[in-house]
């Protein structure tokens, strides 16, 4: 089916499958050759928009095992927002049409293991990155709040807050959700054994959070 044709929970479904063979070590390395390359010398029809850590070590396309022209990605240390940031997941949604919008955090973090010390210790970084950790700060709380005290608990707190985030501050992507026409989606992932797990949704179809959750183990 071609990509423009996906539904939200088809695209879903497709990423999925896609990480189950990354973490069997069976990736089949899919749209990556020549012939398909020269196909996009003109246009583009992902059919997901992916926002996610600037870590090195969680590489979008091969977590999901896709190609080119199927994933238009935005990364940010510790998926911190601003707004270009949001522009440019609105553009991905609404310009390219992407049904899918996943918001993509790991265990260690650097970015939120920063902001974790910074409220222990009461001492901020150097530079810019005191932005990215100050960013951090209220979604740490709120893991601390609900009994959350250690990275993994503020990475899935981060997580949650970023899908909500970008449901309610952004019109657009707010007017795709309600309409049927986007799904927005946060996973986890594990450095060690590469697996991508959703813990949150807004729209789709009317499977429930705990259905999702199984069917990505």
């Amino acid at each position: 089916m071609p990509a423009r044709n996906l539904t939200p929970q088809q695209a879903l479904e497709h990423l999925m499958e896609g990480n189950k063979r990354f973490v069997a070590d069976t990736p089949s390395h899919p749209n990556q050759n020549s012939k398909h390359r020269s196909t996009l010398t003109d246009h583009q029809h992902p059919y997901a928009t992916l926002f996610g850590c600037a870590d090195s070590r969680v590489a979008a396309e091969m977590i999901f095992d896709v190609g080119l022209g199927e994933m238009f990605v935005v990364r940010t240390a510790g998926q911190v927002t601003d707004a270009v940031t949001i522009g440019s997941l609105e553009y991905g949604a609404s310009n390219l049409g992407t049904p899918l919008l996943i918001v993509l955090g790991h265990d260690s973090c650097g970015a939120v293991t920063a902001a974790v010390e910074s409220l222990e210790t009461g001492e901020t970084p150097n530079g810019f990155v005191y932005d990215v950790v100050s960013r951090l700060l209220p979604t740490v709380i709120h893991a601390r709040r609900d009994g959350f005290n250690d990275i993994g608990g503020a990475v899935h707190q981060n997580t949650v807050d970023t899908v909500h985030l970008l449901y309610e501050r952004s019109q657009i992507l707010k007017e795709l959700v309600d309409s049927g026409q986007l799904m927005i989606v946060g996973m986890t992932y594990k450095l060690k054994d590469g697996r991508a797990k959703i813990v949150a949704q807004i729209g789709g179809e009317a499977a429930t959070e705990n259905e999702l959750t199984e069917a990505a183990q």
